[in-house]
């Protein structure tokens, strides 16, 4: 039996595409159910729920009045069913396959959590978006991840988008931490290694992530991971509760920020700002350069998407840490 748990808030754009490629799994209809947990939309999500709802009876929809994934994940665990459970991403479209390859490499594997690749694309083609995807997908944009870049073979990982794990795994390192608004699958995947668990990515399948089109939306969503896994390491105490990747944006602002201020006082250090954003604008011309060559992108948008993911993130990250100092200020 497996058990699909979706948590929802206003994917009045996505979700329609997202139950469809979820009906379209070759998964035996009779062995499944599937949870859309939803934290009290306000578009027509809900609506467009219930309306499956009255047509299929494996689908149900779930109540989240908390709003967050945390808890939409955990109340889908405390009523599901399945001896399996998938966890899936309304933004997201899902190969037929998906879920039965994880499901059966899950026992093979002998994991305790199986991933596939996620690769990115946009709803709406436009010169634009397609830099934007472009700069999603690539390795100066969002890091070495493998499930983001790719695999060629059965591995294991530090984490996996979208996990799949066997009911007894969350008896055995307990449930979603709810204070966390983001990285809590990350979260809960250090958990799963620091006892010991496995965790793989397999080739076999993969998913498609519908990334954010415009450059506000790129920025909004950026600048909240990026103060996510600040305040993820600060509610875990934790410091491997992500990976040294996830700092990398904080750590360029910071070259550029902290010797401007120390040079108010000591006017040399302000060379350490201008050499490292030299060294930044240098690699970003030379990438763009490249991508826009061989994939005839645009290289403006390119440009453009590169400056907003790294300061949007790393500004995020900044801002974490400044909010962490401050509740600790006012303890």
């Amino acid at each position: 039996m497996l058990s699909i748990i979706c948590p929802i808030y206003n994917e009045e754009k996505y979700i329609v595409g997202c139950i469809d490629s979820i009906l379209k799994q070759d998964y035996p209809r009779n062995d499944w159910e599937v949870l859309f947990v939803d934290g009290m939309s306000t578009d027509r999500t809900r609506e467009i729920v219930q309306d499956y709802c009255r047509n299929y009876d494996f689908i149900r929809l779930i109540d989240n009045p908390q709003k967050i994934v945390p808890h939409a994940m955990n109340k889908g665990i405390s009523v599901a069913k399945g001896d399996v459970i998938i966890r899936l991403d309304a933004h997201a479209l899902y190969k037929d396959d998906y879920c039965s390859v994880l499901t059966k490499q899950l026992k093979a594997l002998g994991a305790d959590n199986v991933g596939a690749v996620c690769k990115t694309d946009v709803q709406h083609k436009t010169s634009k978006t397609l830099a934007i995807r472009e700069v999603l997908s690539n390795k100066f944009g969002v890091g070495n991840s493998v499930f983001r870049v790719g695999a060629d073979r059965a591995m294991e990982v530090d984490t996996v988008p979208f996990g799949c794990w066997r009911r007894d795994v969350f008896d055995k390192y307990g449930l979603f931490d709810v204070r966390l608004v983001r990285n809590q699958d990350i979260e809960f995947n250090k958990r799963i290694l620091r006892g010991g668990g496995k965790i793989y990515i397999v080739p076999d399948t993969y998913c498609v992530y519908l990334a954010r089109e415009t450059f506000k939306a790129l920025a909004l969503n950026c600048f909240q991971n990026g103060k996510w896994n600040v305040l993820t390491v600060h509610y875990t105490k934790q410091f491997d509760s992500l990976s040294l990747r996830h700092f990398v944006p904080m750590l360029f602002v910071c070259s550029l920020i902290v010797p401007l201020f120390v040079g108010m006082f000591y006017s040399q250090t302000m060379y350490v700002s201008l050499a490292s954003m030299l060294m930044y604008l240098f690699l970003l011309m030379l990438i763009c350069g490249r991508l826009s060559y061989a994939k005839k992108l645009n290289i403006f948008y390119l440009l453009s998407s590169f400056l907003v993911l790294h300061f949007s993130y790393g500004c995020g990250s900044i801002a974490g840490l400044w909010s962490v100092l401050w509740e600790k200020s006012n303890k």
